[in-house]
């Protein structure tokens, strides 16, 4: 074996460590240790590669953990180091909420809906970050102030320069179990800000100042996208096209996506591999046939007598696969596959033949070199994991294919067959073993998969991406190509259509999705069968696993993470209720999508009843998708029966005196009265409020010997109070119901309407959580009005803060913080 060759494979998995290490760190070591242990390792390096010593089994065992572990120690360091370097460029909180004018360059694709466009801008303006994302928001605009009519946006063009007044704040996401790390998605597309243009009367006004010359693929790309439109009519159809060709998955409907992913086909409806590879295969093959035949019209000796054609052939492919990659957004699945072309020509014009462990390890350890938080991408996963069950399980990769395109093959008929076999043998291994890693990543996996990727697959590629390809040179082919997906986009509405097309499982913990990982690998090798028994045993947690419910005769809250809304799920030991279903952010998403319903289906999760509180967009913006998710719970409300969400499912409404009992947790609705409904009252002014109460669980402890008042009560419970107003806080106070509880729903966000000193004194909360956005446009919560909970000695728990929170009955006491529990350096600290 070459020392070369034995030393990649411990290098590479060093690599994967060191940087999967560093990733976990809470808080980043001092910039100074970072560079010290980088310079320690370059130095041992050296000292290796100097170092000549007799080779021996001992050694060679010795030499392999010494180069794992300068590896683990580079990647570790070096990781650090970036972060470092990343942070020095954060918006000063100074700065946050300020109107500032600025000048700056669009960087990217602006992504446009039909009332507002978003953007990337390079900030041209000092003691800025270098790189912000804007929204310019125009017509419509959801909540309070919908309907409000404001002048549209006008074309933002990539390279084009321009003076705003924006307004500014640090990159701050929701944090939820399970849930999306949106600032992590920040991070790693080196955005330290985000913010929108203000473009009131009292705000300068837009300025453009130019097209430029820079982000020329960026420019590129839009105007490619905008021929797509205008040869397309379906804007729907127009939008996959574009993320066919151009990577820009923005450009789908969100409808689409809904059925995309039920059938399994998403990672088709993006630049994947497998298109980048049929791209350079092609490339590859002409570059072959044209370079054999440079004897016939070359004017001096042939081109093969100094670049042997199969060499021209190879970087041929790597060049095309190379450019086309960095034309499509160069995302993760494209890096694998240009990394991955790459490796093999230089092997092969090497003449050397790596075990397919080396290289795969090899691509994986290039990528994280490049870009070391891509570790945590879903698409990393995926995409790596694909190409290593293919190289296990025996099928002839794509590089192989396209170093190996002239094998002998028996006929036209011989090759047909071995195609067919080949990709349903594939689809079956693609099927069967990234189940579990799809259950571990999103919770779902298509059980209607396997037909829709046989379907799918070859329409997409021999069909619908040709085309695709085809129209930058002959611009009609992209309407047939609209057309073709236009009969895909039929058949699969009808596979998603099915009730058992997903099934659904619980978040698994790691133990259980690493067993997974070992038993997929199992599954995929040529091994015996009491081998691939094993394997199935191995994933089995990850197929049967369930989340830890409360016991009977307890509850627990869990308070969503979503911005300017309420949303909080309530269990118990076989149910669970919804509280509101937090905001609508705009036309194409909501909380429901974003959060509820990938929550609700990480903790497996059947909900008996949903309660919108009102019809405010903020509690009732979620409800749409929450409700098609689950279609036995009922329903609820304060809205009228005019109301547009009424048609989604018979609702009841609430009144004061409802109440239930679910495995020995009470509960009860105490506002509003049936007589409030033939009032003429503000929406805020009709929010259910529930009240959920359970027996006390002792706790022994030394303050137990002297308990509060609180302490004193044999319930625990927890009031979830809406939007309710002084009025309505009043009204309560007088009707001599038990007010006292232990966790409060802070009414109305903190609002200076509510929060009245008589009803905090009826409640006396020990807990107080507030569901706000992070500087939201309203203030909340208003200062004034948390000082009032002071003195009640109530602990004021706010989700930007504390990120998603779970408090539990038979732990009064004591709030779980989402964001202290999953912390890391990129998650932003709120000041």
């Amino acid at each position: 074996m070459p020392r070369s060759f034995s030393r990649i494979t411990p290098w590479c998995l060093g690599w994967l460590l060191g940087t999967g290490l560093q990733l976990q760190q809470a808080a980043l070591l001092p910039m100074a240790f970072y560079g010290g242990l980088a310079f320690a390792a370059l130095c041992a390096l050296a000292w290796l590669l100097l170092r000549r010593v007799q080779a021996n089994e001992a050694y060679a065992v010795r030499s392999a953990l010494g180069w794992a572990l300068l590896a683990l120690i580079l990647a570790f360091a070096q990781t650090g180091w970036r972060a470092h370097f990343y942070l020095e460029s954060r918006l000063s909180p100074a700065l946050e909420g300020q109107s500032i004018e600025v000048d700056g360059v669009v960087a990217s694709l602006p992504q446009r809906t039909e009332d507002s466009v978003r953007f990337r801008l390079e900030v041209l303006t000092a003691d800025l970050p270098r790189f912000v994302w804007l929204g310019w928001y125009g017509a419509s605009v959801w909540g309070a102030d919908a309907g409000r009519q404001v002048t549209p946006p006008p074309e933002v063009k990539a390279g084009d320069r321009w003076r705003l007044t924006v307004r500014l704040k640090a990159p701050h996401g929701h944090i939820n179990p399970h849930g999306f790390d949106h600032e992590l998605w920040l991070w790693e597309q080196g955005l330290q800000a985000t913010g929108y243009v203000r473009h009131g009367a009292k705000d300068a006004p837009p300025e453009w100042l130019g097209s430029t010359w820079r982000y020329p693929v960026a420019q590129l790309r839009q105007a490619v996208r905008a021929r797509v439109s205008a040869q397309v009519p379906d804007h729907a159809m127009a939008g996959i096209v574009s993320a066919l060709l151009l990577g820009d998955q923005a450009a789908i409907e969100r409808a689409d996506w809904d059925v995309f992913r039920a059938t399994g086909v998403a990672h088709l409806m993006a630049i994947s591999g497998l298109h980048i590879t049929g791209l350079a295969w092609l490339a590859a093959a002409g570059m072959g046939w044209l370079w054999r035949r440079s004897d016939v019209w070359a004017t001096r000796r042939p081109w093969s007598l100094w670049l042997p054609a199969p060499h021209a052939a190879q970087l041929c492919g790597v060049v095309v696969a190379l450019l086309y990659a960095v034309f499509t957004g160069w995302g993760v699945p494209a890096q694998r596959t240009v990394w991955m072309l790459a490796t093999v020509a230089l092997l092969r014009w090497q003449g050397l033949r790596w075990p397919w462990p080396s290289v795969w390890l090899l691509v994986c350890a290039v990528v994280l070199a490049l870009d070391p938080w891509a570790l945590l991408q879903a698409g990393f996963w995926l995409s790596f994991v694909a190409v290593g069950i293919l190289f296990a399980s025996g099928s002839a990769d794509v590089p192989t294919r396209l170093a190996d395109r002239d094998a002998d093959v028996r006929g036209l008929p011989m090759r047909l067959w071995r195609a067919v076999h080949r990709m349903g043998r594939e689809q079956w291994l693609m099927s069967v073993c990234l189940a579990p890693l799809c259950l571990l990543l999103f919770h779902q996996v298509s059980v209607v998969g396997l037909l829709a990727n046989v379907l799918a697959v070859p329409w997409v590629t021999l069909v619908v991406t040709p085309l695709c390809v085809l129209g930058m040179l002959f611009a009609p082919a992209w309407g047939w190509a609209g057309e073709a997906l236009q009969v895909l986009r039929s058949l699969l509405g009808a596979l998603a259509s099915v009730p058992w097309a997903q099934w659904s499982a619980p978040a698994a913990p790691m133990w259980a999705g690493a067993a997974a990982l070992l038993g997929m690998g199992l599954l995929a090798l040529r091994v015996p069968l009491w081998m691939r028994l094993l394997g199935l045993a191995l994933v089995m947690p990850v197929l049967s696993w369930q989340m830890p419910r409360p016991a009977h005769g307890t509850f627990e809250l869990l308070a969503a993470d979503m911005g300017q809304g309420h949303a909080v799920l309530l269990r118990t030991a076989t149910h669970a209720l919804l509280y509101d279903t937090g905001p609508r952010y705009s036309a194409e998403t909501d909380a429901g999508q974003r959060v509820l319903v990938p929550l609700l289906r990480a903790w497996g999760e059947r909900l008996d009843r949903v309660v919108i509180s009102h019809q405010d967009s903020d509690h009732s913006g979620g409800a749409p998708a929450v409700l098609a998710m689950q279609p036995a719970a009922d329903v609820l409300t304060s809205m009228p029966a005019t109301h547009p969400m009424q048609q989604l499912r018979p609702m009841q409404r609430c009144e004061r005196g409802q109440t239930w009992v679910w495995d020995g947790v009470q509960f009860e609705v105490l506002h509003p009265r049936a007589e409030d409904y033939t009032r003429q009252l503000k929406p805020n002014a009709l929010s259910c409020v529930l009240r959920v109460s359970a027996p006390r669980v002792p706790v022994r402890s030394a303050a137990a010997t002297h308990p509060s008042a609180r302490d004193a009560s044999p319930f625990v419970s927890a009031l979830l109070a809406g939007d309710i107003e002084a009025a309505q806080e009043q009204s309560l106070v007088q009707s001599g119901q038990s007010l006292q509880a232990d966790w409060l729903l802070v009414p109305h966000h903190g609002s200076a309407t509510s929060s009245t000193a008589t009803f905090l004194e009826a409640v006396r909360p020990q807990v107080a959580m507030v569901q706000a956005g992070y500087r939201n446009r309203f203030g909340h919560p208003r200062a004034d009005v948390l000082a009032r909970y002071a003195p009640l000695g109530a602990q004021v728990v706010q989700s930007p803060r504390c990120g998603a929170s779970l408090w539990r009955s038979d732990q009064p006491n004591l709030v779980h913080c989402e964001r202290e529990n999953q912390h890391r350096y990129w998650f932003h600290q709120v000041p």
